[in-house]
């Protein structure tokens, strides 16, 4: 495996802005080095379509559907995404429902922090909900920069190749890729989107660490990412 800096922060948009840096490089490449080897999927296979991952099927999951809920969706804040932002959330399931739980929590929790870029609100309800700690004192902050800067989302990012390590029943480390390369930043006043090259940035690698609170919801405590890894492409 290539040496990884996790600490230090991606320049460019989407949520591997934030730099986590309570979270230590060693444990992350000592976690991703148990766990690439599945995200990875064969180094033989192509893809004909060079927007599509080579691993990863075109299903779409519905993080909200009530047989990966481990509480009541009604108790849960509501998150609307804009019509012109899109999370495809490609082979989202495991088949083992405490898995399952944590990785509906992570697509929820994604759905959360673009809900709250694209409304300009650091401050977003949902936010509590699925984030604590220093991940949420980043994410607020990450949120809070692109309302400074004036800009906001648009597009579709496929998040995909999702691995879960449980230890225990109330921890969790989940690794998981994204391609950003339909996804842009947008300038907020004009409405239009900052239409950049596809490079290999557009492939980000995810390690998160979430903990199950008293009201059964996976908080993510901890989140790190690398641009341009190569088992995300």
């Amino acid at each position: 495996m290539d040496s990884v800096d996790y600490l230090k922060p991606p320049t460019t948009h989407r949520e591997s802005r934030v730099n986590h840096r309570s979270l230590s490089a060693a444990a992350l490449v000592a976690t991703a080095a148990l766990l690439l080897t599945a995200c990875g999927g064969s180094g033989n296979d192509k893809s004909k379509d060079t927007h599509k991952i080579a691993g990863a099927d075109q299903s779409t999951v519905k993080p909200s559907s009530p047989s990966s809920r481990p509480t009541d969706s009604q108790s849960r804040p509501k998150i609307t995404l804009p019509s012109d932002v899109k999370n495809v959330f490609a082979n989202w399931k495991t088949g083992d429902p405490a898995k399952d739980s944590v990785l509906a929590d992570v697509a929820y929790r994604i759905n959360a922090t673009d809900e709250a870029i694209t409304a300009g609100t650091p401050d977003a309800p949902p936010l509590p909900f699925y984030y604590q700690g220093d991940a949420l004192l980043g994410a607020a902050d990450w949120i809070q920069g692109y309302k400074k800067d004036g800009l906001s989302i648009t597009g579709t990012t496929r998040y995909y190749n999702a691995q879960v390590q449980m230890s225990g029943m109330k921890s969790a480390t989940v690794i998981y890729c994204s391609d950003e390369s339909k996804a842009f930043d947008k300038v907020r006043s004009t409405g239009k989107p900052k239409v950049t090259p596809v490079t290999d940035d557009a492939y980000v690698l995810y390690n998160s660490r979430l903990e199950k609170n008293k009201k059964g919801v996976w908080q993510t405590v901890k989140l790190a990412s690398k641009r341009g890894q190569k088992t995300c492409m």
